[in-house]
């Protein structure tokens, strides 16, 4: 398999980590757009949110847990932070495997949903 962030769990490719765990990495994103960018990641190639199953939910909850470990880690834990996961093209999604960009450090701008 040719996935960055597979070449990344399995330490065959350099990253500042943040936390890990047996299911989780988060390191810190090598191009990052605020003061706080940190890239979760499941250790499981799950392709995008979309091709997540009911076979994945442990690593989905393990992802989601590593969240406030990770902004406690980066010192946003208390000033606040946003989540972001991007799924295709349109969406800016660049890496095909699952993860979360957790940014801060910076008062954000206002998002609609």
């Amino acid at each position: 398999m040719d996935c960055v962030f597979c070449k990344i769990a399995n330490k065959e490719l350099p990253a500042k980590v943040v936390f890990e765990n047996d299911r989780v990495l988060a390191f810190d994103d090598i191009k990052p757009v605020h003061p706080v960018h940190v890239v979760i990641i499941p250790k499981k190639h799950i392709s995008n949110i979309n091709e997540a199953g009911l076979d994945d939910k442990e690593w989905l909850a393990e992802m989601m847990l590593a969240v406030a470990l990770v902004a406690k880690v980066k010192g946003v834990d208390k000033t606040g932070y946003r989540l972001i996961v991007n799924y295709g093209k349109d969406a800016g999604m660049s890496v095909n495997h699952l993860h979360i960009h957790l940014v801060g450090g910076e008062e954000l701008p206002f998002a609609t949903a």
